[in-house]
């Protein structure tokens, strides 16, 4: 703990760290405040720097990029392999692993060890990795890096620890699973073929030990060669050459026969006794021409020949489908008996696999549900059904259904939010899936003793927000809700607003809920707002809109006198407008100018809708074009249920909505906001010559530079579908400015949005007029705003000079003069009981307004406290009070009292407006308040503002707005997402850097308690989704399809491996099925069969070491401590000690023979010395 005392006696406007006042304190400049005597701050500050430890948690969502799929028959897990080298291993819900390959190459292949609790990857750095899945936390035990020969097939016999390795050259080597060295027994691609064969059979594309008999192996070329090898003989059995190439080969159970799938979409299927030409060839899909010929197909890429006791084999292959049929989607065929069913898909396959009863490939396999892997998706379809429906998935697989495009976490949600969503979602749930319980079933899951509840909202590129339950680990959908429904849908030429259509009109740019009110509120890309309230009942209800005319600009104004005397804004209670005053407008009203301009970018529908339980839409608040210029986005957004207020604001403005009363209490240029406290020296520019002439020559120069522009601006917003995942924006380098100037007119600032996409500059030189205006007809840049990637500016010119010069003067404080047309974005928005002036003695509603120039501003509200006065008479605002000032844009405002608690915003208690009328309930509105004064003794004592930047965090005390402690965050890069959160019953800042670091300071003395770099490079998506909440717990999208979360706190760290599921169980492996008498008597010498007579060092030597390397593993002794906590700790111990031991005697072994090899080179010569010199006699030495 340590005390930290500040004395304020008298402070002023010049006291260190202090601020401008407004003009209605500054008379109280140097005079005692509201608080007049010496008073000591005492905060006990609990946190210390071993609260804190960062580290991965556990990962949602589909992997991205996957290639490969492997199934354990008895442990009943599945794993999924991705190009970035990262492993998903699934079990029954609530059991989900991740894992990453160190070198992030491609996991070309899975096997597991069957009900062994391990897996090997092959991956396409030509390494094999052995995992162990004996701990919560897999790691690796061996590595094996082949060095000359690339690696294309693994093959793993069940219960056998020999591994067969196929190469791009054609041979296969065995690989030694327990101590993960090569065996010396090699099948060379010259032997397997005839030596008459003129040409190379190509890489190896299948291995298989016969059912029949372990000893012999099917290996499959590329090139259409099958060879049936001998292990003990060492010799080719039958050869098998065919025509077209080779994708994949399935045997038959009993071993006589087996299936291969063709490049030409052709089925073979081969009998052992006539090995001359196939028994049977089959083209699924290729109906016979008119000419007799067959139409071409596409290859079929697997097939899988299964068999079962109770019905006809089942032959289960991909692809095959008919060139000729243009747009036909991707397939699973089903051959069952006569029957032939064609699942589409919507996704290509990647790779499927045939779940069976049975682990032994001898036996009738009786299958009863494939596993298929998507691009984009992982179905299980039941086979034991006719009709074969989809088993429902339990995982939470569908994130991307629509391109994230913005994300919200929170923790410690009110307990009875979660159940309510959750009957609400559960009436719109999918039907038609298989009653069947869901088959990958394995591993083992409770519930942690570390548990609350937690809620993460997704917003999506076509408007849709998905509300998941996120407790203990798991991420399970409650609700989904469908913005696009309160709008009409855009249709080809009806105007501007349509021209949005194609390009993801409604996607959710950010979100704003409170968890206490119910009240959630949507920022959309066509700058649109949504309220929405929740309710338990459905009703009929008119959709209510607001139109805003947030486009005031000054250098738009032509004549000095309107350039100086008119502001921007007007107040619904003002009597005396300006002449060029735009009022907030009523809804569904248009401007007097003409409807041509100021309207929408969407139509809101205008009759009675039926809403269904849920949220229910209450508001919809729009920007308006002006002059042929769309509305610029809205760059932050806060809402109150206590005060029952909206604020947003953008690139031009701020706007303050009464919700209760649907009306617009404030609409205000952000210039307009300091008055005269303005703390820039602000140039005026002189009045444009000519405003028609400046308009043509807009329109002419825009013909130009949109051509040429127009396909750099595309690349900003790309879909996530469409993303790579180290794709790298212009932004990175931009990291390096952390003040983020404005270029060509757009706002750089990584936390802002595209600011003034409509003010490219073009430079005509000193005289020549300035393009300011974007022109008719060119819409901004709509593409849903993925958050995968960031805001690109504009390129004019391609001349270091002409860009040198479209840069306007830095955002930093020191500057004295800014430029006039320069934007000054609102960055961010907060309600909260404070002071609005250095003489108030008693805290009232304010709004605290945070811009890009960092600058943060302090209004003061007048609300009526009374339920009917508050639905009839109006808001008022007062004239901006404290201002602030930090460097870069502001992006957190957070509150403490003078102990260093937390203050909550107030809230109002959730009432629901559809509920039948009670006459023992009451229908006022219930409010609950925190003010800063409650845990005091005496009034006036007070408050902490605490204030985050870009690049500095400051805390304030209100109401002398003097500054207590200052901490500059970084010099070097800026803040993307900075977050007052609640730890260990205290309170810190947590801050997330464009330099990928992770620090937490403490409250309020800004001690920095953590500083973790934890992501090497930058990747915008993460800048754009990451976001921390309480409880030490943060996200972000880790790719466009998955869900990173992470904990940096110390306490979740120790207790992570309770709350993670268990991969590994101990099963009893099933026993074989008694084969009779006659079979074991005719079928072979199968159970005889020895590999490691064969395979051994004894008898097949060693492989060669330039041949592949052997890397031991970093997971031996870290695993054991992970697994000695668990139900199979002493087993998993006992194996790492055999493994060690292992490799101990593998090395005393290799220091033995080359003993035995210097002792035979000793014997061999002392026998030549002996030989030479018998004959002689001793006089002759």
């Amino acid at each position: 703990m340590k005390k930290f005392r500040k004395v304020l006696d008298g402070l002023t406007t010049s006291s260190p760290g202090g601020t401008m006042g407004s003009p209605s304190c500054g008379s109280a400049a140097g005079t005692p405040t509201a608080a007049p005597t010496p008073k000591e701050i005492d905060v006990q500050e609990t946190l210390v720097s071993e609260n804190f430890q960062l580290c991965k948690t556990v990962r949602h969502g589909f992997p991205y990029q996957p290639t490969s799929l492997a199934f354990d028959p008895v442990q009943k897990i599945l794993a999924i392999g991705s190009r970035s080298g990262g492993v998903r291993i699934l079990g029954r819900p609530g059991v989900d692993c991740y894992c990453q390959h160190e070198s992030g190459a491609a996991v070309l292949q899975l096997q597991f060890l069957i009900n062994e609790g391990a897996l090997v990857t092959a991956c396409a750095d030509d390494t094999l990795h052995l995992w162990n899945l004996r701990q919560r936390r897999p790691a690796v035990l061996h590595s094996l890096k082949f060095n000359r020969e690339r690696i294309t097939f693994c093959h793993l016999p069940f219960q056998s620890k020999w591994l067969y390795v196929g190469t791009e050259r054609g041979n296969t080597h065995i690989v030694n699973i327990e101590s993960f060295i090569l065996s010396g027994y090699v099948i060379m691609w010259n032997k397997a073929i005839e030596l008459s064969t003129k040409t190379h059979p190509g890489p190896v594309v299948h291995l298989s030990d016969s059912p029949k008999d372990e000893g012999k192996l099917l290996i499959g070329f590329e090139g259409g060669t099958i060879v049936q090898w001998d292990l003990r003989a060492k010799k080719a059995d039958f050869r098998i050459y065919y025509d077209e190439a080779i994708h994949s080969v399935s045997w038959h159970h009993e071993g006589k026969q087996f299936m291969c799938s063709h490049s030409d979409g052709s089925l073979t299927l081969w009998t052992l006794r006539n090995t001359t030409k196939p028994f049977q060839v089959t083209f699924p899909h290729g109906k016979i021409q008119k000419d007799g010929r067959k139409e071409s197909c596409k290859p079929i890429l697997k097939v899988e020949y299964k068999t079962s006791r109770s019905s006809e084999p089942f032959v289960i292959f991909s692809g095959g489908l008919s060139y000729d049929k243009a747009g036909r989607r991707p397939a699973l065929t089903i051959m069952h008996g006569k029957a032939i069913t064609v699942l589409e898909m919507d996704y290509p396959i990647v790779e499927f696999m045939v779940l069976c009863e049975t682990p032994y490939n001898n036996e009738v396999q009786d299958p009863y549900a494939v596993v298929v892997l998507l691009e984009k998706d992982l179905i299980v379809v039941d086979l034991t059904q006719s009709n074969f429906p989809v088993f429902e998935n339990p995982y939470p697989m569908d994130i991307h259904e629509s391109p994230v495009t913005c994300t919200a976490y929170f923790a410690d949600c009110p307990p009875d939010i979660i159940p309510i969503l959750y009957s609400i979602g559960a009436k719109n749930k999918k039907t038609g899936y298989s009653h069947k319980e869901w088959p990958i079933g394995g591993g083992t899951w409770t519930l942690g003793s570390h548990t609350y509840p937690e809620i993460i909202i997704t917003g999506h590129a076509d408007g849709s927000i998905k509300f998941w339950d996120a407790s203990a680990f798991t991420l399970q959908m409650l609700y989904k809700l469908k913005t696009s429904k309160v709008f009409e849908k855009p249709k080809p030429g009806e105007g501007r607003a349509a021209e949005l259509g194609e390009e993801d009109p409604f996607a959710v740019q950010m979100v704003s809920w409170c968890p206490h009110s119910r009240i959630f509120c949507v920022v959309g890309i066509s700058a649109h707002i949504i309220l929405y309230r929740f309710s338990k009942y459905d009703a009929n209800t008119q959709i209510v809109s607001l139109e805003v005319r947030l486009q005031c600009e000054p250098e738009d104004i032509i004549t000095p006198s309107e350039n100086e005397n008119n502001p921007c804004f007007s107040e619904p209670g003002s009597h005396s407008p300006q002449p060029h005053h735009q009022h907030p407008l009523s809804p569904g009203s248009r401007t007097p100018d003409g409807a041509k301009d100021s309207i929408p970018c969407l139509k809101v529908k205008d009759k009675m809708v039926r809403v269904p339980p849920g949220y229910q839409s209450d508001l919809v608040i729009q920007l308006l074009w002006v002059d042929g210029e769309p509305p610029q986005q809205i760059t932050s957004l806060d809402l109150n249920s206590a005060y029952g207020l909206l604020a947003f604001g953008n690139c031009n403005g701020l706007a303050v909505v009464d919700y209760l009363q649907k009306t617009v209490i404030l609409c205000i240029s952000t210039l307009d906001l300091y008055g005269a406290t303005d703390p820039y020296q602000r140039l005026t520019r002189s009045p444009r010559r000519n405003r028609q002439s400046t308009s043509e020559h807009c329109m002419r120069g825009l013909s130009n530079f949109y051509s040429d522009s127009k396909k750099r601006i595309r690349t900003s917003y790309q879909s996530l579908t469409e993303l790579t995942d180290n794709q790298q924006s212009i932004d990175m380098e931009r990291s390096k400015s952390p003040t983020s100037d404005h270029v060509n007119g757009h706002c750089t600032s990584p936390t802002s949005q595209p600011c003034s996409a409509g003010k490219p500059r073009i430079p005509m030189g000193p005289e020549g007029p300035r393009l300011t205006r974007r022109g008719p007809g060119r819409p901004p840049f709509r593409k849903a705003q993925s958050a995968a990637c960031m805001e690109i500016s504009l390129p004019v010119s391609h001349t270091e000079e002409s860009r040198e010069n479209s840069f306007s003067r830095s955002r930093s404080s020191s500057v004295s003069s800014i430029d006039r047309d320069t934007k000054e974005a609102i960055t961010t928005l907060q309600f909260g009981e404070s002071y609005g002036r250095k003489s108030d003695a008693l805290p009232t509603p304010c709004l605290w307004v945070g811009t890009s120039l960092g600058v943060g501003i302090l209004i003061p509200l007048s609300i009526p406290t009374d339920h009917e006065e508050r639905m009839e008479d109006p808001v008022t605002v007062g004239p901006s009070g404290a201002v602030q000032m930090l460097k870069g844009s502001v992006l957190r405002f957070g509150f403490l009292d003078c102990n260093g608690a937390l203050i909550q915003s107030p809230y109002e208690v959730w009432r629901d407006l559809n509920a039948p009328e009670d006459p023992d309930r009451t229908r006022r509105r219930k409010l609950v308040h925190f003010s800063p004064s409650s845990s005091q003794d005496a009034f006036g004592e007070g408050h902490l503002a605490v204030v985050c930047s870009e690049r500095q965090a400051k805390v304030f005390l209100m109401p002398s707005q003097s500054c207590l402690f200052v901490h500059n965050i970084t010099e070097s890069s800026f803040v993307l997402r900075a977050d007052v959160v609640s730890l260990c019953n205290s309170v810190c800042l947590a801050c997330f850097c464009a330099n990928g670091h992770v620090m937490t300071l403490s409250l309020p003395s800004l001690r920095p308690l953590m500083d973790v770099n934890y992501l090497p490079l930058t990747d915008m998506r993460i800048a754009r989704t990451f976001c921390f909440t309480n409880e030490g717990q943060a996200l972000y999208l880790s790719s466009p399809t998955e869900i990173q979360r992470i904990t940096y706190s110390q306490e979740m760290c120790d207790n992570l491996q309770e709350m993670l599921g268990e991969l590994f169980t101990p099963i009893e492996t099933p026993e074989a099925q008694n084969r009779g008498f006659l079979k074991g008597f005719f079928g072979g010498n199968a159970h005889t069969f020895d590999r490691e007579e064969l395979f051994g060092e004894a008898a097949a030597g060693k492989a060669s070491r330039s041949l592949a390397q052997h890397i031991p593993g970093q997971g031996g002794v870290e695993g054991m401590k992970v697994a000695a906590s668990g139900a199979v700790g002493e087993l998993a111990r006992a194996r790492i000690a055999l493994d060690e031991r292992g490799q101990r005697l593998g090395e005393l072994e290799e220091r033995t023979a080359l003993m035995m090899t210097s002792a035979e080179t000793f014997s061999k010569h002392a026998h030549e010395l002996m030989l030479k010199c018998k004959d002689k006699k001793w006089y002759q030495f």
